[in-house]
């Protein structure tokens, strides 16, 4: 695996002289190449993409935004977008072209991502009383500002993200497998079909039927403090694991080890366990209250660092790209045209003075709007760029994007007392309106930035037009934003969002209408908005003094020592951000992908060496293609079945009581995800040579493993060696 990520990587470097020379389809290596060459023009940005585009991307931006409110997270549109899409546009016409099905996924998962970053903020305006309902137009002009910023931001950075780095981007990379294999047909579409059924199928019995537990944990004390175990049983995660590969998958999972296994238990022995809850609970309670605060100070400080890093390549690129004018469109292939970036920087110019007048008009403050359009320059393009970097590592559905949303509030809130307190002597209640204000469009745009970039990679490696498909990821934007306000406001009556806003909206009813009205909520049913309900907290914490800056600062200090040991420290801050149940079965796909890749190098070579043949390297490229494949299918499975449950939720259909089925116990639930593991296995090792056993060869693996961490720890010892 490792062979064939550093022969894109090294293939994706710019030319020297790039606002000359055309770039060539053969200068791009693996899944890279691009598979529509740039010398061909099929159809891509057309009436009827623009038209099923714009229907997908309302239904699963509505989708969405429940399921995020309802659970705190939510899923990709881009895979099962691209199955409707193909679905929908080959069942009306017979001449689609695999990029206008291309286009059509770029916008429907645009407005999905609008939605993680609307409903992370918008809605804490209502748990912190300052919204009694949600309020359209400034919702609208929030989603708008963000995403197009997001939007804006992320064309800048897609040669130096995509084609400069070479990112993974795992979602990326399964949809364009997603959309090839349509394509394509034969058996390659008939092992997506496969997978696609078994991941659907999975889905349904879990998130669905919930026959079984959707995660399985446990914690034990031990030496007067307590330990934790436990896995998130989504075969989804599992494949993303499997795309992303072994160094990246252990690093998140040395995250959420450093966070779950160590820090928690020590400041459950200095400091105490909570009083009430199971073990588990109290793990939980002190994570969310204290360690994932250190996730978001290493994510702040490795966010800078990665740019830091970054900054001469940054600095190249963007001021190669801000001379290209429409000429050099003729000099570049097709699939190297973005939008002319001149055009982009000026929209974002006008993006920012409208931000600049909307701040104005909401706090009544022309220094503040001043300070804050300023400050929102800087902070967006920061957390787009290290949004887009994490969505390439991680993808985007397990982009924590609301880590980057609280990261995002610590700098607004320093913003907002300096300027707002200190300065002006603004009343709290205005105060904490413009920081929500503010950290509302960074978070939006942050929030679309992976996705965007996720889609560009997609489209990269299926040799898409760049500045088509930007101009569809706009569009999706604008109707994911025109969208958003009307589904939560919707919600807010039908549920009320948050059980905090509930009991206020009660008591104004009481106030109103009197203890016996007829119109008062049932706050058990409201949906529960975890991320608004610690954001909103978090605000009125810190204007009431109240801020966890200790543990934001450890988490800058740990990060710091990760810099300085040479380690990703932006995956460990993400294991650390994320609970450890999501990073072990990323953990287990990368293992699984390491195990299969090395066993092809071994009945190959006959031996496991440092450095395998060609012919052992080509072995293992057709396994890692299979394994992506079926990895695709998974994802797409689960993730269409859990827009179809969000659904049926919305409709208020809950068929684990419609039918009546009971939950299997811990036990059984690991034996049943245990079994679908074993079908991924079995399904991506068909494409292994003949000969040999899989066990024998995991066995070899593993004992090679431990040698090479043996030796890892004795640097004399390799010395000598090399001597």
């Amino acid at each position: 695996m490792s062979g064939t990520k550093n022969s894109i990587k090294s293939a994706g470097k710019a030319p020297p002289d790039l606002g000359t020379r055309v770039i060539k389809v053969g200068d791009l290596g693996g899944l890279n190449e691009p598979y529509i060459p740039a010398h061909e023009s099929p159809l891509e940005l057309t009436t009827r993409v623009l038209i099923v585009g714009i229907v997908l991307g309302v239904l699963m931006t509505a989708a969405n935004a429940y399921l995020g409110l309802y659970a705190g997270m939510t899923v990709s549109a881009s895979i099962p977008a691209a199955v409707m899409s193909m679905i929908i546009l080959r069942t009306l016409f017979k001449d689609v072209s695999i990029l206008e099905n291309n286009a059509v996924q770029t916008m429907a998962s645009a407005g999905e991502s609008l939605a993680a970053g609307v409903i992370f903020t918008v809605p804490a305006l209502l748990v912190m009383n300052i919204w009694t309902n949600i309020q359209w137009l400034e919702t609208l002009i929030i989603a708008t500002l963000g995403g197009l910023l997001g939007t804006m931001f992320t064309i800048a950075l897609r040669r130096l993200f995509i084609v400069e780095e070479a990112l993974p981007y795992p979602e990326g990379v399964a949809c364009r497998e997603v959309l090839v294999a349509g394509e394509e047909g034969g058996d390659g579409a008939l092992a997506i079909l496969y997978a696609l059924a078994i991941g659907g199928l999975y889905g349904l019995m879990v998130k669905g039927f919930e026959i079984t537990h959707h995660t399985v944990e446990g914690a034990v004390s031990f030496v007067s403090t307590r330990l934790y175990a436990g896995m998130d049983l989504s075969v989804a995660l599992l494949s993303v694991g499997y795309i992303v590969g072994i160094r990246i998958a252990s690093f998140i999972f040395f995250g959420g080890v450093l966070g779950f296994g160590i820090l928690v238990p020590m400041y459950g022995l200095i400091y105490g366990w909570p009083a009430s809850g199971t073990m588990v609970e109290s793990f939980y309670a002190i994570w969310e209250g204290q360690v994932r605060y250190v996730g978001v100070g290493a994510m702040v400080v490795g966010g800078i660092y990665t740019l830091w890093s970054m900054r001469k390549t940054i600095i190249t690129g963007l001021s190669k790209a801000f001379v290209k004018t429409d000429d050099n469109d003729a000099v570049l292939a097709r699939t190297e045209q973005d939008i002319p970036m001149n055009r982009v920087f000026a929209v974002c110019a006008v993006l920012v003075v409208l931000t600049f007048f909307f701040y104005w008009w909401a706090t009544e403050s022309f220094v503040l709007a001043l300070a804050g359009a300023l400050f929102l320059a800087f902070v967006a393009f920061f957390f787009a760029a290290v949004a887009g970097y994490i969505a390439g590592v991680v993808g985007s559905s397990n982009s924590p994007v609301s880590g980057m949303t609280i990261a995002t509030l610590l700098f607004t809130v320093g913003l907002v007392y300096v300027v707002g307190d200190v300065f002006l002597g603004m009343a709290k209640q205005d105060l904490m309106y413009a920081t929500l204000l503010i950290a509302a469009i960074v978070a939006s745009s942050a929030a679309i930035a992976g996705d965007v970039m996720q889609d560009l990679k997609t489209g990269h490696m299926l040799g898409a037009t760049p500045k088509r498909q930007q101009v569809a990821e706009i569009v999706g934007v604008l109707t994911g934003a025109v969208v958003i306000g009307p589904v939560l406001s919707l919600l807010h009556d039908a549920f009320q969002i948050s059980s905090t806003a509930c009991s206020q909206t009660n008591a104004r009813l009481i106030a109103s209408e009197g203890p016996n009205s007829a119109n008062l909520y049932d706050c058990s049913d409201a949906l529960f908005a975890p991320q608004a309900e610690l954001i909103g907290a978090i605000v009125q914490g810190a204007f009431g003094g109240d801020l966890n800056l200790q543990m934001v600062i450890l988490g800058a200090a740990i990060a710091i020592g990760l810099i300085r040991l040479q380690m990703p420290v932006m995956s460990v801050a993400i294991g650390i951000y994320l609970p450890l149940g999501l990073s072990a079965p990323i953990m287990l796909g990368g293992i699984i992908s390491h195990v299969l890749l090395r066993s092809a190098h071994l009945r190959v070579d006959g031996v496991l060496r440092k450095q395998p043949s060609e012919k052992a390297v080509k072995a293992a490229k057709e396994v890692e293609s299979r394994g992506v494949l079926i990895g695709a299918g998974f994802i797409a499975g689960e993730s269409i079945m859990g827009v179809f449950i969000a659904v049926l939720i919305v409709a208020k259909k809950d068929l684990h009581e419609i039918f009546g089925i009971g939950t299997l116990n811990n036990f059984l639930s690991l034996a049943f995800f245990a079994w679908f593991v074993g079908v991924f296995i079995w399904l991506a090792s068909r494409a292994l040579p003949k000969g040999g056993s899989l066990a024998g060869d995991a066995v070899m693996v593993s004992a090679e493993a431990f040698r090479n961490m043996v030796d890892a720890f004795q640097p004399n010892k390799d010395h000598e060696r090399e001597r």
